[in-house]
């Protein structure tokens, strides 16, 4: 039995201001008329058997407004507060049968080629089933500084590394034996369940604690701030001694800066000048001069303009307004 768990949290601050926390990116329909998240529901809706659905309480009605759009039963586990990726897979984890295959994907990436990705899929079922932790690696098309890497040999993961400046990015594109780490897994609940209990005990044990007194699928607010906030990288994939890579060769990107949504849109026909700038969120007339390889983000309430080389900053500007609690998030 494959179930396809879906992670629907996360704000993408580096993608303000069209994401926002009241409309977070993987629920903008900024994508061939769709999100992000309904594209990973549709791209998985054949390949998987059951559907789990984990985000917090902020996005619950926008994940069922999403999923009323597919004829199909699914369980909805929303999280009081965010805890983070170990946690919120550990909740699946614990709403599924011991032997059950878990596919996880995050609602807000874009993957393309329908064979590759079935094909990718099915060789991570088989390492699972085997008992194996599966991650999927990413083939580097450039020296990225905002993704994580996995150095690898065939199938075996040597070691997970931090992102790195961009001479050490460069030295992994060119060495060849680095992948993009994607935040794909696939793996048995129970297999997850025991590395997350042998590697993070507190985690493993609050988290059941809080899933044995849900109601509804809806956790409890105060015994969920009692689970350490620790990503699935940190808490079990960079520890494990039983991890399996798969290489994948379909097209991927997390949309997480708007250098990546830029090179995703360009290449579904959005206008772009002679000078490669482009406007996101409006049609009103809007001319360049003098500059190049720019962006302009329009919003009702705010309106920002970016060399798409310095995507990555725009966190630098989410954080500002942050401290000071600005309505603009």
């Amino acid at each position: 039995m494959v179930t396809h768990v879906v992670l629907t949290g996360g704000i993408g601050s580096r993608l303000w201001p069209l994401s926002r926390k009241r409309m977070p990116k993987q629920y903008i329909s900024l994508f061939e008329g769709q999100s992000l998240f309904e594209k990973t529901v549709a791209r998985n809706e054949n390949l998987a058997d059951k559907m789990i659905v984990v985000g917090n309480i902020e996005n619950y009605k926008m994940s069922n407004t999403i999923m009323s759009k597919f004829d199909r039963p699914f369980t909805h586990i929303v999280e009081a507060v965010p805890r983070n990726t170990a946690a919120a897979i550990a909740f699946a984890a614990f709403a599924s049968d011991p032997d059950d295959i878990l596919l996880i994907t995050p609602s807000d990436h874009i993957i393309e080629g329908d064979e590759l990705y079935e094909a990718a899929l099915k060789r991570a079922i088989a390492l699972a089933q085997d008992d194996y932790l599966v991650t999927f690696g990413i083939k580097p098309t450039k020296p990225e500084t905002g993704y994580g890497y996995i150095e690898f040999e065939e199938e075996n993961v040597i070691a997970f590394h931090e992102k790195p400046d961009f001479k050490t990015a460069r030295e992994y594109l060119s060495s060849g034996n680095y992948f993009w780490n994607s935040g794909l897994f696939c793996f048995k609940a129970s297999k997850f369940l025991a590395e997350l209990q042998a590697q993070e005990p507190v985690v493993y044990e609050t988290a059941k604690l809080a899933w044995e007194s849900n109601k509804n699928g809806f956790l409890n607010f105060e015994l969920s701030l009692l689970i350490p906030s620790i990503s699935i990288d940190y808490a079990v994939m960079e520890r494990s001694k039983t991890i399996k890579v798969v290489p994948t060769r379909f097209e991927w990107s997390d949309l997480g800066s708007f250098e990546s949504v830029y090179e995703y849109l360009v290449q579904k026909n959005h206008p772009v000048d002679a000078n490669k700038n482009i406007v996101i969120g409006t049609s009103l007339h809007t001319t360049f001069i003098g500059v190049k390889n720019c962006i302009l983000i329009y919003t009702d309430d705010a309106l920002m303009v970016l060399q798409k080389e310095n995507s990555q900053e725009v966190k630098n500007v989410y954080q500002q307004l942050e401290a000071i609690a600005s309505p603009l998030l």
